[in-house]
Protein backbone atom coordinates (compact mmCIF):
# COMPACT_ATOMS: atom_id res chain seq x y z
CA UNK A 1 0.00 0.00 0.00
CA UNK A 2 2.95 2.43 0.98
CA UNK A 3 4.47 1.83 -2.23
CA UNK A 4 1.64 2.12 -4.60
CA UNK A 5 0.77 5.72 -2.83
CA UNK A 6 4.27 6.27 -3.69
CA UNK A 7 3.65 5.65 -7.28
CA UNK A 8 0.08 7.31 -7.29
CA UNK A 9 2.08 10.62 -6.06
CA UNK A 10 4.59 10.61 -8.61
CA UNK A 11 1.58 9.90 -11.33
CA UNK A 12 0.40 13.38 -9.40
CA UNK A 13 3.72 14.89 -10.61
CA UNK A 14 3.53 14.18 -13.29
CA UNK A 15 -0.28 15.11 -14.36
CA UNK A 16 0.63 18.64 -13.29
CA UNK A 17 3.94 18.71 -15.66
CA UNK A 18 1.62 17.82 -18.30
CA UNK A 19 -1.37 19.89 -17.73
CA UNK A 20 1.20 22.63 -19.35
CA UNK A 21 0.29 21.20 -22.61
CA UNK A 22 -2.11 18.61 -22.42
CA UNK A 23 -5.88 19.17 -21.65
CA UNK A 24 -6.88 17.56 -18.38
CA UNK A 25 -9.39 15.07 -20.50
CA UNK A 26 -6.47 13.84 -22.40
CA UNK A 27 -3.88 13.49 -19.50
CA UNK A 28 -6.55 11.30 -17.24
CA UNK A 29 -7.78 9.13 -20.45
CA UNK A 30 -3.79 8.41 -20.63
CA UNK A 31 -3.76 7.65 -16.66
CA UNK A 32 -7.01 5.54 -16.84
CA UNK A 33 -5.31 3.51 -20.12
CA UNK A 34 -2.61 2.48 -17.55
CA UNK A 35 -5.39 1.44 -15.28
CA UNK A 36 -7.15 -0.53 -17.93
CA UNK A 37 -3.61 -2.18 -19.18
CA UNK A 38 -3.05 -3.22 -15.22
CA UNK A 39 -6.65 -4.98 -15.37
CA UNK A 40 -5.90 -6.75 -18.68
CA UNK A 41 -2.99 -8.05 -17.12
CA UNK A 42 -5.51 -9.31 -14.55
CA UNK A 43 -7.26 -10.90 -16.74
CA UNK A 44 -4.62 -12.18 -18.14
CA UNK A 45 -3.25 -13.81 -14.57
CA UNK A 46 -6.63 -14.86 -13.53
CA UNK A 47 -9.47 -15.08 -16.28
CA UNK A 48 -12.77 -13.63 -16.87
CA UNK A 49 -13.98 -14.68 -13.84
CA UNK A 50 -12.90 -11.07 -12.69
CA UNK A 51 -16.00 -9.50 -14.52
CA UNK A 52 -18.39 -11.13 -12.67
CA UNK A 53 -20.42 -8.43 -10.91
CA UNK A 54 -23.40 -8.63 -8.52
CA UNK A 55 -24.54 -5.25 -9.67
CA UNK A 56 -23.00 -4.27 -13.13
CA UNK A 57 -24.90 -0.99 -12.43
CA UNK A 58 -23.53 0.04 -9.23
CA UNK A 59 -19.89 -0.89 -10.91
CA UNK A 60 -20.49 1.39 -14.18
CA UNK A 61 -21.69 4.53 -11.45
CA UNK A 62 -18.41 4.12 -9.97
CA UNK A 63 -16.59 4.28 -12.76
CA UNK A 64 -18.83 7.54 -13.74
CA UNK A 65 -17.52 9.04 -10.78
CA UNK A 66 -14.25 7.69 -10.98
CA UNK A 67 -14.10 10.31 -14.04
CA UNK A 68 -15.21 13.10 -12.35
CA UNK A 69 -13.05 12.95 -9.60
CA UNK A 70 -9.20 12.46 -11.65
CA UNK A 71 -10.70 15.00 -14.19
CA UNK A 72 -11.47 17.59 -11.66
CA UNK A 73 -7.86 17.13 -9.39
CA UNK A 74 -5.86 17.35 -12.67
CA UNK A 75 -7.25 20.32 -13.87
CA UNK A 76 -7.17 22.06 -10.25
CA UNK A 77 -3.00 20.85 -9.70
CA UNK A 78 -2.22 22.19 -12.85
CA UNK A 79 -3.05 26.40 -10.38
CA UNK A 80 -2.16 24.99 -7.36
CA UNK A 81 0.82 23.49 -5.25
CA UNK A 82 0.93 19.93 -4.94
CA UNK A 83 0.89 19.19 -1.27
CA UNK A 84 -1.86 21.74 -0.85
CA UNK A 85 -4.50 20.25 -3.54
CA UNK A 86 -3.33 16.40 -1.44
CA UNK A 87 -4.03 17.71 1.73
CA UNK A 88 -7.93 19.42 1.33
CA UNK A 89 -8.51 15.68 -0.93
CA UNK A 90 -7.99 13.95 2.79
CA UNK A 91 -11.31 15.59 3.63
CA UNK A 92 -12.98 12.73 1.72
CA UNK A 93 -13.87 10.21 4.85
CA UNK A 94 -14.93 12.86 6.77
CA UNK A 95 -17.53 13.19 3.54
CA UNK A 96 -18.05 9.19 3.56
CA UNK A 97 -18.60 9.92 7.50
CA UNK A 98 -21.17 11.87 6.25
CA UNK A 99 -22.65 10.36 3.12
CA UNK A 100 -22.43 6.91 5.19
CA UNK A 101 -25.06 8.29 7.88
CA UNK A 102 -27.43 9.79 5.04
CA UNK A 103 -27.35 7.26 2.49
CA UNK A 104 -26.33 4.36 4.17
CA UNK A 105 -28.06 4.70 7.59
CA UNK A 106 -25.04 3.97 9.44
CA UNK A 107 -24.80 5.05 13.12
CA UNK A 108 -22.52 7.63 13.70
CA UNK A 109 -21.60 8.60 17.38
CA UNK A 110 -21.17 11.88 18.73
CA UNK A 111 -17.33 11.61 19.14
CA UNK A 112 -16.98 11.01 15.15
CA UNK A 113 -18.81 13.83 14.40
CA UNK A 114 -16.74 15.94 15.97
CA UNK A 115 -13.68 14.63 14.24
CA UNK A 116 -15.88 15.40 11.27
CA UNK A 117 -15.85 19.15 12.13
CA UNK A 118 -12.73 19.18 13.14
CA UNK A 119 -11.65 17.65 9.78
CA UNK A 120 -13.68 20.50 7.81
CA UNK A 121 -11.87 23.12 9.99
CA UNK A 122 -8.67 21.43 9.13
CA UNK A 123 -9.66 22.05 4.94
CA UNK A 124 -10.99 25.64 5.94
CA UNK A 125 -7.40 26.30 7.49
CA UNK A 126 -5.40 25.05 4.33
CA UNK A 127 -7.75 26.81 1.64
CA UNK A 128 -8.13 30.28 3.90
CA UNK A 129 -11.31 31.11 1.98
CA UNK A 130 -11.57 35.38 1.83
CA UNK A 131 -7.91 35.47 2.48
CA UNK A 132 -7.10 35.58 -1.12
CA UNK A 133 -3.95 33.18 -0.72
CA UNK A 134 -5.67 30.35 -1.95
CA UNK A 135 -6.22 29.53 -5.99
CA UNK A 136 -10.17 29.19 -6.68
CA UNK A 137 -9.26 25.71 -8.45
CA UNK A 138 -9.22 24.77 -4.74
CA UNK A 139 -13.14 24.33 -5.24
CA UNK A 140 -12.60 22.22 -8.36
CA UNK A 141 -10.38 20.15 -5.47
CA UNK A 142 -13.41 20.44 -3.07
CA UNK A 143 -15.16 19.08 -6.08
CA UNK A 144 -13.10 16.18 -6.55
CA UNK A 145 -13.06 14.96 -3.15
CA UNK A 146 -16.87 14.58 -3.20
CA UNK A 147 -17.15 12.60 -6.02
CA UNK A 148 -14.13 10.64 -4.60
CA UNK A 149 -15.97 10.06 -1.49
CA UNK A 150 -19.25 9.21 -3.63
CA UNK A 151 -17.32 6.88 -5.13
CA UNK A 152 -15.89 5.12 -1.85
CA UNK A 153 -20.03 4.90 -0.48
CA UNK A 154 -20.80 2.89 -3.95
CA UNK A 155 -17.61 0.85 -2.67
CA UNK A 156 -18.83 -0.26 0.30
CA UNK A 157 -21.96 -0.84 -1.32
CA UNK A 158 -20.44 -3.29 -3.58
CA UNK A 159 -18.35 -4.62 -0.80
CA UNK A 160 -20.83 -7.11 -0.06
CA UNK A 161 -21.47 -9.16 -3.34
CA UNK A 162 -18.33 -7.92 -5.66
CA UNK A 163 -14.47 -8.43 -4.80
CA UNK A 164 -11.96 -5.77 -4.91
CA UNK A 165 -10.84 -6.49 -7.97
CA UNK A 166 -13.73 -6.55 -9.82
CA UNK A 167 -14.78 -3.16 -9.26
CA UNK A 168 -11.34 -1.65 -10.45
CA UNK A 169 -11.98 -4.01 -13.47
CA UNK A 170 -15.06 -2.49 -14.27
CA UNK A 171 -13.63 1.23 -12.88
CA UNK A 172 -10.93 1.15 -15.17
CA UNK A 173 -13.06 0.06 -18.08
CA UNK A 174 -16.06 2.23 -17.64
CA UNK A 175 -13.85 5.30 -16.88
CA UNK A 176 -11.54 4.55 -20.16
CA UNK A 177 -14.94 4.23 -22.81
CA UNK A 178 -16.13 7.05 -20.98
CA UNK A 179 -13.23 9.32 -21.60
CA UNK A 180 -12.06 8.35 -25.47
CA UNK A 181 -15.82 9.76 -26.43
CA UNK A 182 -14.84 13.50 -25.73
CA UNK A 183 -11.16 12.90 -26.73
CA UNK A 184 -11.08 13.78 -30.28
CA UNK A 185 -12.41 17.17 -28.99
CA UNK A 186 -9.94 17.84 -26.63
CA UNK A 187 -6.86 16.34 -28.46
CA UNK A 188 -3.79 17.80 -28.36
CA UNK A 189 -0.91 16.38 -30.59
CA UNK A 190 1.77 15.79 -27.87
CA UNK A 191 5.41 16.48 -28.02
CA UNK A 192 7.46 13.27 -28.89
CA UNK A 193 10.21 14.41 -26.88
CA UNK A 194 8.34 15.67 -23.88
CA UNK A 195 4.93 14.58 -23.20
CA UNK A 196 4.78 10.79 -24.73
CA UNK A 197 7.48 9.77 -22.45
CA UNK A 198 5.57 11.33 -20.15
CA UNK A 199 2.19 10.11 -20.79
CA UNK A 200 3.10 6.57 -21.15
CA UNK A 201 4.99 7.50 -16.84
CA UNK A 202 1.54 8.82 -16.11
CA UNK A 203 0.05 5.56 -16.99
CA UNK A 204 2.50 2.99 -16.39
CA UNK A 205 2.67 4.75 -12.78
CA UNK A 206 -1.23 4.30 -12.51
CA UNK A 207 -1.07 0.77 -13.31
CA UNK A 208 1.55 -0.42 -11.04
CA UNK A 209 -0.18 1.46 -8.19
CA UNK A 210 -3.28 0.31 -8.87
CA UNK A 211 -2.33 -3.65 -9.03
CA UNK A 212 -0.29 -2.73 -5.48
CA UNK A 213 -3.05 -1.50 -3.85
CA UNK A 214 -5.29 -4.55 -4.90
CA UNK A 215 -2.43 -6.77 -3.54
CA UNK A 216 -2.40 -5.34 -0.13
CA UNK A 217 -6.16 -5.09 -0.01
CA UNK A 218 -5.99 -9.08 -0.68
CA UNK A 219 -3.72 -9.67 2.27
CA UNK A 220 -5.02 -6.78 4.78
CA UNK A 221 -8.08 -5.30 5.86
CA UNK A 222 -8.83 -1.94 4.81
CA UNK A 223 -9.19 -0.54 8.24
CA UNK A 224 -5.89 -1.26 8.72
CA UNK A 225 -4.58 -0.12 5.70
CA UNK A 226 -6.06 3.14 5.64
CA UNK A 227 -3.69 5.04 7.74
CA UNK A 228 -1.04 4.59 4.77
CA UNK A 229 -3.25 6.61 2.45
CA UNK A 230 -1.55 9.92 4.72
CA UNK A 231 1.82 9.11 3.43
CA UNK A 232 0.34 10.74 0.07
CA UNK A 233 0.83 13.92 1.60
CA UNK A 234 4.64 13.23 2.61
CA UNK A 235 5.42 12.45 -1.31
CA UNK A 236 3.00 15.48 -2.46
CA UNK A 237 5.29 17.44 -0.36
CA UNK A 238 8.35 16.07 -1.64
CA UNK A 239 7.85 16.02 -5.28
CA UNK A 240 6.15 19.85 -5.02
CA UNK A 241 9.31 21.04 -3.41
CA UNK A 242 11.93 18.86 -5.89
CA UNK A 243 10.06 19.32 -9.15
CA UNK A 244 7.93 22.79 -8.79
CA UNK A 245 9.58 24.39 -5.97
CA UNK A 246 6.52 24.79 -3.96
CA UNK A 247 6.67 24.41 -0.49
CA UNK A 248 3.50 24.22 2.19
CA UNK A 249 3.47 27.31 4.17
CA UNK A 250 2.80 26.85 8.21
CA UNK A 251 -1.14 27.22 8.03
CA UNK A 252 -1.06 24.40 5.09
CA UNK A 253 1.27 21.95 7.14
CA UNK A 254 -1.20 22.86 10.83
CA UNK A 255 -4.19 22.35 8.29
CA UNK A 256 -2.84 18.82 7.41
CA UNK A 257 -2.40 18.09 10.97
CA UNK A 258 -6.08 18.75 11.77
CA UNK A 259 -7.15 16.60 8.82
CA UNK A 260 -4.72 14.03 9.27
CA UNK A 261 -5.31 13.52 12.87
CA UNK A 262 -8.72 13.29 13.33
CA UNK A 263 -8.90 11.34 10.13
CA UNK A 264 -7.08 8.78 11.68
CA UNK A 265 -9.64 8.94 14.84
CA UNK A 266 -12.33 7.90 12.71
CA UNK A 267 -10.09 5.05 10.62
CA UNK A 268 -9.54 4.35 14.93
CA UNK A 269 -13.95 4.38 15.58
CA UNK A 270 -14.53 2.20 12.16
CA UNK A 271 -12.46 -0.25 13.54
CA UNK A 272 -13.26 -0.41 16.95
CA UNK A 273 -16.78 -0.78 15.25
CA UNK A 274 -15.54 -3.62 12.75
CA UNK A 275 -15.15 -5.80 16.24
Amino acid sequence: MALGMFLFSAGDTVAKLLTDTLHPVQIVWSRQLGLLLGVVVLLMMRGRGILKSANPTLQIGRGVLAVCSATLFVAAVGYVPLADAVAVTFVAPFLVTVMGALILRERVGPRRWTAVGLGFIGMLIVIRPGMGVVHPAMLLIMAAAFFFAMRQILSRMLSGGDRTVTTVAYTAITSSAILTVPLPFFWQTPDLGRDVPLLIGVAALAAGGEVLVIKSLELAEAVVLAPVHYSLLIWGTAYGWLVFGQFPDIWTWVGAAVIMGTGLYVVHRERVAAR
